[in-house]
Parts: structure tokens; sequence; C-alpha cells
């Protein structure tokens, strides 16, 4: 069983570590399991990486002209700043989703910052402006994302995609097959490249997946 230890501490011990933090605060500390580039887990508790967004776990950027799993590329980022220790974490308060929401160190390694200042995440502004001055620096850099193209996570959760140059207008194709069933692509997907839009048969391209899901069309399985 992982080990998960919370404790009450003052101030005066927080400032030194962490740079800031509440006048009583409540730390997490132990081995954590990565999920994706901003959340992990100790134990049974799940926390959430305080003011940044990475790109989720299937997300991904291009970069050269060429399209790669940024999403898989953030996590693993996060398993190397972590290493085999343990980790420390301030926090701030719970989500809706019923999850810590707190600043980790690693070490000597804030976590939440580094993440930003690698590239590998974006200052979340709508919670915090904690780290627009890292997420500038490597913006400015063209470190991790920044070294091409990418849709932020909070609008590819919403179903915004990159739009791709050999498709540039249809980066969603909706298809409805034999069997009548109205199922759409996405680029990456296996059938995306064979799937050609027939209007007569009530094919459709879409700018978005939400666009497509409201149309009443259900993402392939593949």
């Amino acid at each position: 069983m992982i080990p998960i230890r919370v404790r009450s501490v003052v101030i005066a011990s927080l400032i030194t570590f962490f740079g800031s933090a509440p006048a009583i605060a409540e730390y997490l500390t132990g081995k954590p399991r990565i999920v994706d580039g901003d959340t992990i887990h100790i134990g049974k508790t799940k926390i959430r990486l305080h003011g940044i967004d990475a790109p989720e776990m299937p997300q991904t950027c291009t970069a050269d002209g060429k399209r790669w799993s940024c999403g898989k590329a953030a996590t693993a980022a996060l398993k190397r700043m972590i290493g085999d220790g343990d980790v420390i974490c301030i926090s701030h308060e719970q989500d809706r989703y019923s999850r810590i929401v707190a600043v980790c160190r690693a070490s000597e390694v804030n976590l939440n910052a580094r993440m930003v200042l690698e590239g590998w995440a974006l200052a979340y502004q709508r919670y915090s402006m904690d780290y627009v001055g890292d997420e500038s620096i490597a913006r400015d850099t063209g470190l991790g994302m920044w070294r091409g193209k990418f849709i932020p996570p909070w609008d590819w959760r919403r179903g915004k995609r990159l739009v791709r140059k050999d498709t540039p207008n249809c980066p969603v194709k909706g298809n409805v097959n034999g069997r009548k069933q109205r199922i759409y692509h996405v680029p990456g997907g296996r059938y995306f490249d064979q799937v050609r839009i027939r209007p007569e048969q009530g094919d459709k391209c879409f700018l978005f997946e939400g666009e497509a899901e409201a149309a009443g069309f259900q993402k392939s399985r593949q």
C-alpha cells in the first residue's frame, strides 16, 4: 500500500519550501502514480496540479508539419521530473471532481512551475496567474508544445482540433455507413484517411468534434 501522510503545518515552514502558502495548510506526501501531465494519485487521493493545464493523454500537436503525441510527452515529462522519489503537495482546494488542487514538489523542483516552464503545460489563467511568466519563457524559447502548433487543453476537451493541411475544409469527417449509423472520424483515427465525404448519402464535414456530436454523429471507436 502506498503511504500517504496528511498534516496541518504553519506558514513559517512552508514559505521557505514553496515560496508561498496559506497560513494553515494541509500537505500530502508519498510516492505518486502519474495519471497525466497535470494529475497524480497518492494512494487513493487524486491530486490536480494547481494553476496549470497539460494536454490530455490522447491529444496531439504538430511540429514541422508532423503530428506528435504531446499528451503522452507531457505525461512522460512529469514522470521524469518526479523520478522514483516521493512528492510533497500543499493543498489549495478541492475541485468539483473531488480532486485535491495543489502545488507539488519533487525534491527541489516545483512541478507546477516546471511543467509550464518546459512547455508541457499552459498557465491555467482562468484559475490562477501564478505561472504566466513561466509560460512566456517557454513560448519565447519554443519549448515543449511551443515548438509547433497546438490546441489549448481546455479547448481540446470541448472538441476543438487542429486542422490538417491536406484536409483544410474537413477536419472532422461525418460518415453515414451502410447500416445508417452516423459516425465521425478525426485525424489520426484508423479510418479517417479512407473516408470520402458523400453529401448525397448524408455525409458531412465538421470543424470540430462538438459540432459533429450536436448533429447526431458518434465518434468512431478506432
